[in-house]
């Protein structure tokens, strides 16, 4: 079912396993237990049967209040799993659909994004998400999903923080956060963000600043790195100090997550 990390989808952009990656010695993270996607409001009633073979319980919800009333995701008939999310929002608007008029579109993006990668670090409500996800997956039983609006910003940030806890190398995590520009599923996303964008700008956009807005790049990574080192000195401190992430809990999802 799970080809190249891929679940294959009609309706949900990006879902897919980002367990697997190589861990300290001969470990590996777990795989079939750690799921990441984009939203699902127009998933498919066989992207439904698709996701309910995974058995996820946790459901790890990024978004803002306004853009879950906007965007409310189908979940599978029966599902009683939890849904973790933020009462208020998570960011000030979703850098895909929040572009100026007049602006050019590429140049704007990536200002936009930058913007969006220095201030993660220092939001309230992520910090609180950020936490709350990791805790979530030390504690609860069974396969979790997390996801945002597109799957690939916040969310991005949330695999990054677990994958460095359990000891994957800086270069998978990155090799983990640019997966996301090989999702097969990069229309949808299209479909979702497009009209909206170029509706704020008054013009259609190329193929090329399309993708300049909705895909990830290794800048945007290494502004929230960069960001973190500057106030905190590493990592490890900002999640310790910002996350609250113990040496108790990084020993509880080591033990869960590595093999």
């Amino acid at each position: 079912m799970i080809r190249d990390a891929f679940l294959e989808t009609k309706g949900i952009h990006n879902f897919r396993d980002y367990g697997g990656w190589h861990a300290p010695g001969e470990g590996r993270v777990r795989r079939d237990v750690l799921f990441r996607s984009g939203q699902h409001v127009d998933a498919t009633d066989d992207d439904l049967k698709a996701i309910a073979e995974l058995d996820i319980r946790t459901v790890i919800d990024l978004r803002g209040t306004s853009e879950r009333d906007r965007n409310p995701c189908r979940r599978v008939e029966g599902w009683n799993g939890e849904v973790v999310f933020y009462d208020g929002e998570t960011t000030s608007s979703p850098p895909h659909m929040d572009v100026e008029p007049g602006s050019s579109a590429s140049d704007f993006a990536r200002q936009r994004m930058i913007a969006v990668y220095t201030r993660m670090p220092h939001n309230p409500a992520m910090i609180d998400m950020f936490g709350r996800y990791l805790k979530v997956l030390a504690d609860r039983d069974g396969a979790s999903l997390v996801h945002c609006f597109a799957g690939k910003d916040r969310t991005g940030i949330a695999a990054t923080m677990l994958l460095h806890i359990l000891g994957v190398s800086e270069e998978d995590q990155r090799e983990e956060f640019l997966r996301t520009n090989k999702s097969p599923t990069f229309e949808v996303l299209v479909q979702q963000s497009l009209p909206g964008i170029e509706e704020r700008l008054g013009r259609k956009l190329d193929a090329e600043q399309v993708r300049d807005l909705l895909e990830v790049r290794a800048e945007y990574l290494d502004t929230f790195h960069a960001e973190v080192e500057r106030d905190y000195g590493d990592f490890d401190s900002y999640l310790s100090q910002v996350i609250g992430i113990g040496n108790d809990l990084r020993t509880r999802l080591r033990e869960r997550f590595l093999v």
